[in-house]
């Protein structure tokens, strides 16, 4: 037992001179690295987003679809739009809002590699993420038909690359901003209990877009780092298109084909897919 204690005491001591002489030997955030990054996703619900039609196809959205007797077929309080997913086929008749639930927030994780330099105590660099968010955003539609129409779009993956500038005031903690362009397979998909139309939508697309934040990082000796970030995520998304047309026994009657024969196209009026993120990582470096 007592060279046990003995060794403990030993390593108790030699530790600090070891860490100090790491701190010592080190040159600060110059170098290269790699590692990773999680936490959660939270989008804000879109408030008052809603989907928009084209009912004579002509590439204009906005169109009002009206019934056979003139009434609007997605007017209150039988009908309506909420910025989320449906509870329901049809929405209540006093609160649109109350058939739909938020819109969900999610796990992320991503790898990464970047390189810094680090010049007095001002450090410049690159980094590059590739990774995946749990998100989806949904937007309801409910025609007095009675029936829901719902377009969700979620993440399949993101890719990134960002520069990266900071202030170290020690050689071994980091505040930094970080800015770049991004690129994302973004899912869209279309739910309907519309059973009288046929329909068709696009699928997923590739998208540019924007990311920016800023975090702290903490050196762990010499190699190893780990810190906290938040990020803003954000992505064009106003080509996901919906065509409610014939589905074989449509009657002319139907309300999307009273304006042309061929049906009427839906889009989403919010037309940008943006998140926050706030997130752990952690990186070695070489």
């Amino acid at each position: 037992m007592k060279p046990l204690l003995l060794a403990a005491i030993a390593g108790a001591m030699i530790a600090p001179a070891v860490s100090a002489q790491d701190m010592a030997e080190d040159t600060g955030f110059s170098g290269i690295y790699i590692g990773g990054a999680g936490g959660y996703d939270v989008q804000g619900n879109d408030v008052g987003s809603s989907i928009l039609f084209d009912r004579n196809l002509d590439g204009r959205f906005g169109d009002t679809v009206t019934t056979a007797t003139g009434a609007n077929a997605f007017g209150t309080p039988a009908g309506g739009f909420c910025n989320g997913s449906t509870r329901a086929a049809t929405s209540p008749t006093s609160a649109v809002p109350a058939g739909c639930r938020n819109d969900d927030d999610g796990w992320a994780y991503y790898g990464r590699v970047g390189a810094d330099y680090q010049r007095g105590k001002i450090v410049v660099g690159i980094v590059g993420e590739f990774g995946k968010s749990e998100i989806t955003d949904s937007v309801t539609a409910f025609s007095t038909t009675p029936a829901s129409y719902v377009m969700t779009r979620s993440i399949d993956w993101e890719a990134s690359a960002r520069g990266r500038i900071g202030f170290t005031p020690n050689n071994s903690t980091l505040f930094y901003g970080t800015f770049g362009p991004g690129y994302a397979r973004i899912d869209r998909e279309f739910y309907t209990t519309n059973t009288a139309n046929g329909f068709a939508a696009s699928g997923k697309r590739n998208q540019f877009g924007i990311t920016g934040g800023g975090g702290v990082e903490q050196k762990l000796g010499r190699n190893f780092s780990i810190g906290l970030e938040y990020m803003f995520h954000q992505y064009k998304d106003d080509d996901f298109r919906v065509r409610s047309g014939n589905s074989g026994t449509t009657p002319a009657s139907n309300p999307f084909l009273l304006g042309n024969t061929s049906g009427t196209d839906f889009r989403r009026s919010d037309d940008k897919f943006r998140w926050h993120s706030m997130r752990a990582t952690a990186a070695f470096r070489f």
